[in-house]
């Protein structure tokens, strides 16, 4: 018997009757596909969300043909690809602050400007998003945020006056952001192992932030230190040419279509004009819970990352290739994005975020208040392990309490704007370490860590209504 058939006949017969099939009759086709070829559309009826449209009858698109399998890998690993500069660059900044200092001769507050810097260019992006995906779709805005990438690091490259400098980060993280919103949005879009998919999106972040210190390290011992941005230069290159060759400037609706993927009637039901679906997007609590949320866990992350090499060399002894400290910890999250996702399942993925974060906290007061320099580096390998996987784990619990016409808009705001923390809190550190010294490191991290478990205890776990 022609399983895919029978799928498509049930759904044709909707489309005449104008009635939606019965749930059973629906879960017995597709439990016959063992293959998974069938992408069901959500079934007729109104939305629980008031002001959204009922949902249309729609034809189940086919994904399991082996072109459209080919295009749905290819656009998963440009999206890919995008987050591996994102955690490049994040993973950068680390083992080139010392060097900064000497060469600019500035002090802990005057080189924290970049993070600043880096912070306007977040919450700019951010802000700039959803009107920009709107006005020129998602394969644009991706372009454009990896132009600007281009851009910033070809200012910074030359290690020019330090104004200059901070502005390069500027720009940086303006297209960060865009690439950002769009790599998270994109892929929680998609309707096949989303969470798992999320899991390895943030583990190739992980992976760029893995891999940028052990080259950062080797520069900032160079003469010609600043040349790591050229390195970075030739990866946003190589981003910005891949994203124009696969998704070609479109849509992110036509991308899905064309891996057979029917775009989702509710995302378009409600919010074509921009202004009200900003409104709307921001009268929910959950947005803005979740967007702090993210702005303390990557501030967190990327703190920890950057600040512990000058913490290990200042007050553990530490010589010149403690920036290999900053690759373990990311090594770490790269590990636990991946290797813990069972864990998630086990315990479920609200719980584990609980749990993570308690152990994390408990790893960091190991690192403050235990004077190894040893024991301090495997502590922070673990610290990255737990701390991994709550991204993802976030950004997938987003798609049970949003309403799916708002899902691109608000995760693009939560990913963009909670990428300020990668400027903000290491800001912080640096004022901080300025008045009393690195010393302030750790008790930062656990506080802010503390912080992130209540943030996430108010996060609802089921659908909220908008009003």
């Amino acid at each position: 018997m022609d399983h895919s058939a029978n799928a498509v006949d049930i759904e044709l017969s909707t489309i005449h009757t104008g009635h939606s099939v019965p749930d059973s009759a629906k879960a017995a086709t597709a439990a016959r596909d063992k293959d998974g070829a069938c992408i069901e559309s959500n079934p007729v009826g109104g939305s629980q969300y008031p002001g959204s449209r009922a949902a249309a009858p729609q034809v189940t698109f086919t994904a399991s043909t082996p072109a459209s399998r080919r295009k749905a890998r290819i656009q998963f690993a440009t999206v890919c690809w995008a987050l591996f500069l994102a955690g490049w660059n994040d993973g950068s900044t680390g083992p080139l602050l010392p060097r900064m200092q000497s060469v600019y001769h500035v002090g802990f507050a005057i080189v924290s400007l970049i993070f600043v810097s880096n912070c306007i260019g977040f919450v700019t992006g951010a802000a700039a998003n959803v009107w920009l995906t709107d006005r020129f779709g998602f394969g644009t805005v991706m372009v454009i945020g990896s132009l600007s990438q281009v851009v910033g690091y070809a200012l910074e490259a030359p290690a020019p006056p330090f104004p200059a400098f901070v502005l390069g980060y500027a720009i940086n993280g303006f297209g960060l952001s865009l690439q950002n919103a769009g790599a998270n949005s994109f892929v929680a879009s998609l309707r096949e192992n989303t969470s798992t998919k999320l899991g390895i999106l943030h583990a190739v972040y992980g992976t760029g932030a893995l891999a940028s210190p052990l080259v950062a390290t080797q520069f900032s011992q160079m003469s010609h230190w600043s040349f790591h941005y050229l390195v970075s230069l030739g990866i946003a290159l190589f981003n910005t040419v891949s994203l124009i060759a696969v998704f070609r400037f479109r849509t992110q609706d036509a991308c899905l279509e064309e891996i057979g993927q029917a775009p989702s009637q509710d995302s378009t039901g409600e919010g074509t004009n921009n202004s009200n679906k900003y409104k709307q997007m921001f009268r929910l609590r959950v947005v803005h819970l979740m967007a702090f949320f993210i702005l303390i866990y990557v501030g967190v992350e990327v703190t920890l990352g950057g600040w512990i090499v000058t913490y290990v060399i200042q007050l553990r002894g530490g010589g010149p290739s403690s920036g290999y400290i900053s690759s373990g910890f990311f090594g770490g999250l790269t590990l636990g994005r991946v290797g813990l996702l069972w864990v998630n399942q086990k315990v479920g993925e609200r719980r584990a975020i609980f749990i993570y974060a308690i152990l994390a906290i408990a790893l960091e007061l190991v690192i403050w208040l235990v004077p190894s320099l040893i024991g301090g580096g495997i502590a922070v390998s673990f610290v990255g392990v737990l701390l991994g996987p709550i991204y993802p784990i976030v950004m997938n619990q987003a798609r049970g309490v949003l309403p799916p016409w708002l899902l691109n808009g608000c995760i693009g705001w939560i990913a963009g704007f909670g990428q300020a923390g990668s400027a903000f809190l290491p800001f912080l550190t640096g004022a901080l370490a300025a008045k009393v010294g690195i010393k302030s490191l750790q008790p930062l991290l656990v506080s802010m860590m503390g912080f992130m478990v209540m943030l996430w205890a108010l996060v609802p776990s089921n659908q909220r209504r908008v009003d």
